[in-house]
C-alpha cells in the first residue's frame, strides 16, 4: 500500500475575507498575474504576487471560469448563462447555451489545441442535470458529456492522452481516453470514489500523472496517483478549499470558498475565500491559453 505524503509547507498567497466562492484559478502568461473567480460574487481577480496589488472586475453575472486569451486582451469565461468573453471591464455573452435560469456554468479548463471545456450544472445540483461543454470560440458550444451532478474540475495528464473530470456531488473522480486533435473523448470511467470528509471539487494535474484534487469540506487538497490512490495531503487551514493550479514556480497555489459558512465557522476559518499556496516537491501540466 502506497504511503500518503503530507505537504505542510504551507502560506497564504492573497489574502481576502471578501470572496465568496473563490474558484478557477489560472496563471497569465501574459502579465503573469495569478488570475481566479468568486462566483457568487460574479468578479474576476488578477493579483500580482510580487507586488501585491489586484485588480478587480465585475461580472453581470456568475462567473464559473475564465482563461486568458491568446492572440487578444481579455478572457474567455464561463458565466451563468453560458460562454463569452471579458475585456475592459465588460462581458459580452457570445454562446447563450443555457438560457434556463436553473442552470449555470461551472469549473472550465482549456485544453493543448486551445479549447474551452466548461461544466454546467442545476442550481440545485439535480442529479443526472449536469453536462460537460467544449467550445472553439467560433462555432456554437457542444455538449460532450451529459448525466452529470456537479461537474467540477478538469485536466489532462502530460501526454495528453487522458482527460480528468470530477463530479462532485457523485463524489467521484472520472478518467476518459482523449483525443487531443480532434477533440473527442472515450467513455468516462471511474476512476476513484472519493470518501469524506468532503466533495472532489477543482483539480491539477502534474507531470508525473497524478491529481491535486480540492475536497470542499475537507480541510484538505488530496494527490492522487493515476490509478486512483490517495499518496499526498495538504491540509488546508480553512473547511472548503475550492480549486488548486500549478504556477510557473512550480508551487500549488489553492482557492477557498466563505460561501455557507456561520459567523461561528468564519471566526474559527478567519482565511476563508483566501489563496494558499504550497511545495509539492513536482510541477503541473502546462495550462494552454484560449486559441480565439
Amino acid at each position: 500500500m502506497a504511503s500518503v505524503r503530507t505537504y505542510s509547507d504551507l502560506d497564504v498567497a492573497v489574502r481576502s475575507d471578501t470572496s465568496d466562492v473563490g474558484e478557477g484559478p489560472v496563471f497569465d502568461p501574459r502579465t503573469g498575474r495569478l488570475v481566479w473567480v468568486d462566483i457568487y460574487g460574479c468578479k474576476v481577480f488578477e493579483d500580482d504576487l510580487s507586488s501585491g496589488r489586484q485588480t478587480v472586475t465585475e461580472v453581470s453575472m456568475m462567473v464559473g471560469a475564465v482563461a486568458p486569451r491568446a492572440d487578444h486582451e481579455g478572457f474567455v469565461a464561463a458565466v451563468a448563462d453560458g460562454f463569452g468573453f471579458i475585456a475592459d471591464g465588460e462581458l459580452k455573452m457570445v454562446d447563450q447555451v443555457l438560457p434556463e435560469p436553473n442552470l449555470r456554468m461551472n469549473d472550465g479548463k482549456v485544453d493543448s489545441r486551445g479549447r474551452f471545456w466548461a461544466g454546467s450544472n442545476d442550481l440545485e445540483f439535480a442529479s443526472g442535470q449536469g453536462r460537460l461543454h467544449r467550445w472553439d470560440g467560433e462555432s456554437p458550444s457542444v455538449v460532450v458529456v451529459g448525466g452529470l451532478v456537479l461537474p467540477n474540475g478538469l485536466g489532462w495528464n502530460a501526454e495528453d492522452t487522458v482527460m480528468y473530470l470530477a463530479d462532485s456531488y457523485a463524489n467521484l473522480l472520472y478518467r476518459a481516453d482523449f483525443h487531443p486533435e480532434a477533440g473527442d473523448l472515450g467513455r468516462f470511467d471511474t476512476l476513484a470514489e472519493t470518501e469524506g470528509p468532503g466533495v472532489p471539487d477543482g483539480l491539477a494535474v502534474d507531470v508525473d500523472g497524478c491529481l491535486w484534487v480540492a475536497m470542499h469540506g475537507g480541510r484538505e487538497v488530496r494527490r492522487y496517483d493515476p490509478t486512483g490512490r490517495v499518496v499526498g495531503v495538504v491540509p488546508v487551514p480553512v473547511l472548503q478549499p475550492s480549486s488548486c493550479v500549478f504556477g510557473p514556480d512550480g508551487r500549488l497555489y489553492i482557492t477557498s470558498a466563505r460561501n455557507g459558512l456561520s459567523p461561528e465557522a468564519l471566526a474559527r476559518s478567519p482565511l476563508s475565500g483566501s489563496v494558499f499556496v504550497v511545495e509539492t516537491g513536482t510541477t503541473g501540466v502546462p495550462v494552454q491559453p484560449f486559441r480565439a
